[in-house]
Parts: C-alpha cells; sequence; structure tokens
C-alpha cells in the first residue's frame, strides 16, 4: 500500500491532485490510500485513482498500520512526520527534526502545486503541475448555467467585504447573471446578507444547502465563479470553469490558478504581511478593490471564454 497524508481541505486536495496523479502512475499494481477527512470524500472520487479514503482529521495518530511507502503531502514536518514515521519508505521533505534527513529543502512561499510536484520529482517520480482537471459529475440536483457568488472563508482575513460582494451580486443579476450565493452552514447568515444586499430571493442562497459534491457540480455547470481564496476557486480551476479569485494578504503566487489561463482572473490586494489580530474581518489589502475593478475582471474571463470558443470554432 501508498498511504498519503493530506488531512486538510478542499484547496488542498484539488492543489495536491497532480501529486496523486503521478504516485498513482508511478505505483499502478499498489493500493493508493488517502489519508484526509471524511467529508471530503465526494471530492476523492472525483479525482480518480485513490483506491481508499483513511478518514483523518488534522495529526495525530497513524491511520492505520505502518505501511510499506508513505508519502508527505501534509507539510514540512515535524508532526506530519512523525505520524508516518513508522512507514517502510518515507517520501517527504528533508526534516532532520523528525529524523528525517532526506529529500529536499521545503521553500518558503513556493506554489502549493508546484511544491508537491517538486517533492516527488526528487524521488524520481514525474509529476504534471498542469494536470488539475478533476472528473466533472453530473448536475442532477443543482442547477446549470448560474453564477456562484461565494463570500466565505474560514479564515475571515481572506474574505472580501460583505457589502461589495452584495453589491456586485446586485450588478451582475442586473446584467442578466443568475447568481446564487453559496457557503458552508456556517456562512449560511453571511450568505443571507450578501443575497438580501443585492435583492436575490431567498431560494437563491445556497449555503448549507449543497454537500461537497453537489457543490463541485454546481461549479462544473456554472457559468462564472467570483471568490476569495479559497476551495471553490480551486474547483473553478479544476473545472475550467470562468473565475474571478479575490487574494488577500496571501498572494496568488502560492495558491492561485496557472497564470496560462486567461479565463481565470486573479486580483491582489496586496503584501501578506499584516501585523493586525487574527479574525476580526477583511485583510486591509482586500478593501482595496473596488466593485468595479471586479466586475471589469469578470468581463475579462467572460471575453476569454467567448475568445477560446471562437478559436476552436
Amino acid at each position: 500500500m501508498i498511504l498519503v497524508l493530506r488531512a486538510l481541505g478542499v484547496g488542498d486536495l484539488a492543489t495536491g491532485v497532480p501529486a496523486l496523479r503521478a504516485l498513482r502512475a508511478a505505483y499502478p499494481d499498489r493500493e493508493l490510500a488517502l489519508a484526509a477527512p471524511a467529508w471530503l470524500g465526494p471530492l476523492v472520487d472525483l479525482v480518480g485513482g485513490v483506491d481508499r479514503l483513511l478518514p483523518t482529521d488534522g495529526l495525530g495518530a497513524p491511520p492505520g498500520p505502518p505501511p510499506p511507502v508513505a508519502v508527505n503531502l501534509h507539510g514540512r514536518g515535524p508532526d506530519s512526520h512523525r505520524m508516518l514515521a513508522g512507514a517502510g519508505r518515507l517520501l517527504a521533505f528533508r526534516c532532520p527534526a523528525a529524523g528525517h534527513p532526506d529529500g529536499p529543502r521545503w521553500r518558503a512561499g513556493e506554489h502549493e502545486v508546484h511544491r508537491w510536484c517538486r517533492l516527488l520529482a526528487w524521488y524520481g517520480i514525474p509529476a504534471d503541475p498542469a494536470d488539475l482537471a478533476l472528473r466533472r459529475p453530473a448536475a442532477d440536483r443543482t442547477p446549470t448555467g448560474v453564477t456562484v457568488v461565494h463570500p466565505g472563508s474560514k479564515i475571515p482575513e481572506k474574505r472580501w467585504p460583505a457589502a461589495r460582494f452584495a453589491a456586485l451580486a446586485r450588478t451582475l443579476a442586473e446584467r442578466g447573471h443568475r447568481v446564487v450565493v453559496t457557503g458552508s452552514a456556517d456562512e449560511r447568515e453571511l450568505a443571507r446578507r450578501v443575497a438580501a444586499g443585492a435583492d436575490l430571493p431567498d431560494p437563491a442562497v445556497l449555503a448549507g444547502r449543497t454537500d461537497l459534491g453537489e457543490l463541485a457540480a454546481l461549479v462544473a455547470h456554472a457559468r462564472l465563479v467570483v471568490s476569495g481564496d479559497t476551495g471553490v476557486g480551486h474547483l473553478a480551476t479544476a473545472y475550467a470553469t470562468p473565475s474571478v479569485l479575490l487574494f488577500g494578504p496571501v498572494p496568488p503566487a502560492e495558491w492561485g490558478p496557472p497564470p496560462d489561463r486567461p479565463r481565470h482572473r486573479v486580483l491582489w490586494g496586496g503584501a501578506r504581511d499584516w501585523p493586525g489580530p487574527p479574525g476580526v474581518g477583511s485583510h486591509p489589502t482586500l478593501a482595496t478593490l473596488p466593485v468595479d475593478r471586479v466586475l471589469a475582471a469578470v468581463e475579462e474571463a467572460e471575453e476569454a471564454v467567448r475568445v477560446s470558443g471562437a478559436i476552436a470554432a
């Protein structure tokens, strides 16, 4: 068995897809098991090639007996390394503190996709950082052709102000977009505030009403996605759904979509450093992004789709 540790969230799983596919190709006859939160199951199914999900929340006890080979796609150690220490062979970044002098050195500021591809390349396993696509689910229980506005994030500093999301949603609706507002169950009140500010009907609020598989289907068949630096943006990249992603304080050079895909537009408010207390609301750099600039990026993303369609024709 090849055990892969990535016990994180949606964006983390999406950025780990090229590495998971590379491991599948490198070990075609071995069982590939992924240690990740159980709620990610619907998305793991869309990756393909993963034989088994081992429900794992964070770092703690190993998710099972020591495997012949373990791969740390979770972090640089030492805790994640120690969690996998019993494996016959560990593929991981160099971490002498965890008794692992092998592997490449960790690079601060490296893009998350390239980080894990570089790790595997050091061990002789080639990975394609452009291999980000997920299997497209059927839209059996979700609307199609909608514009997804996703105002939330588990990190409050990454949220564009709700009032601006509302103003954006209102304008998009006036321009003919069928706008829905998504989010987790904990973000339902935020989604309602955005919808109310945009004069959207209550059925447009889908926050807390979709599971992860339904959210993936919604994004896969959407007209457009507008969100902050969060998992929904990575789903838009995986499905080539036009998107406008609002970054701050973490730069898109670390978590953004590939820069050569014009249907994904990225706006960054500024530098990541901020001396203020965590968890108090939008990072000041996000406040520098006005609604009209986001609307212009929407037009650019949709124009890129029209141009690519004309070229294909």
